[in-house]
């Protein structure tokens, strides 16, 4: 039988509980499949499998054409950012926390992905944020994010100030502890511990959630992800903030520093096995009602 995929990379975060038994078990159900494995370098030490090809993250996308990460949401948020420009499909074995991205169960990895090795599987499109973060006119650094972009007062217990636009329209000056752009990815993450809304993934749109503003009249709000939003720190604060992407290590920001954030042009691919159901995995991690019992008609 011809399989959708043939050579499939391997992710994992080593300090997850469990994950490394579960990269174990998966390298060698695809062997099994005779499904060419390769180990990302970061955990190929610690399985000891020395027959398996080892390759850099920024490599995989001349050897694989899938990737799979054992962990949880943060595991595949960083296999996101290594792989997204090589346009591989991603697919998650949930070893983590809450799990809103990875979707497979460890029990049933045998079953889930071989469904997904002879093509019964969805894949959809989640984009990403892109932010220049500029000094004086000139880019000091540029970051992505599946989830959310933030920006926060940093150690300091302070307020900060800034300004908002919005395909260069004037929005408002704000003091609050910061500001999260997030995506449809990101609503159920950092966003939605802030107040914000819960986006589905379908829909093309970037969240701004405003964190413990000065006034209680700022709310969240839903844009179009085909929008520019400028964020511009006040040039007389007295702190240096800091923004982050995704939690990864944060950029200190000078005052009079512009965030330019806007829509990545590469989408991430993601896959889901067939019996994904996004209102299941909400009612599940968010600890829904469940259905009431109907009688038969």
């Amino acid at each position: 039988m011809a399989y959708a995929f043939s050579k499939i990379g391997i992710m994992g975060r080593r300090r997850t509980p469990g994950a490394m038994e579960t990269i174990v078990a998966l390298a060698r159900y695809l062997e099994s499949r005779h499904i060419h494995v390769v180990l990302d370098e970061q955990i190929a030490g610690d399985i000891g499998a020395h027959h398996y090809q080892v390759s850099t993250t920024d490599q995989f996308g001349k050897y694989c054409d899938l990737i799979i990460v054992v962990g949880g949401d943060g595991s595949l948020l960083n296999a996101a950012h290594a792989v997204v420009d090589q346009q591989l499909p991603v697919l998650g074995i949930n070893r983590g926390g809450l799990g809103f991205l990875t979707d497979i169960n460890p029990s049933e990895l045998e079953q889930q992905i071989g469904e997904i090795l002879d093509g019964q599987f969805d894949e959809e499109e989640r984009f990403l944020l892109h932010a220049d973060i500029e000094r004086d006119g000139v880019i000091e650094t540029q970051q992505d994010a599946l989830n959310e972009v933030v920006l926060y007062a940093g150690d300091v217990a302070r307020m900060i100030e800034f300004e908002v636009y919005v395909n260069h329209q004037f929005v408002y000056s704000q003091r609050s502890d910061g500001l999260i752009i997030a995506t449809p990815t990101g609503s159920t993450a950092y966003a939605l511990s802030g107040g914000g809304p819960i986006v589905h993934p379908e829909l093309d749109a970037i969240i701004m959630v405003p964190m413990f503003p000065h006034t209680l009249t700022s709310r969240p709000i839903v844009l179009s992800s085909n929008v520019q939003i400028d964020i511009v720190v006040a040039p007389a604060i007295e702190m240096y903030p800091g923004v982050s992407c995704d939690g990864q290590a944060p950029v200190l920001l000078a005052p009079g520093d512009h965030i330019k954030i806007y829509k990545k042009a590469t989408p991430l691919r993601l896959l889901h096995p067939l019996s994904h159901d996004y209102y299941d995995v909400l009612r599940t991690k968010l600890q829904w009602g469940t259905q009431l019992k109907r009688p038969r008609e």
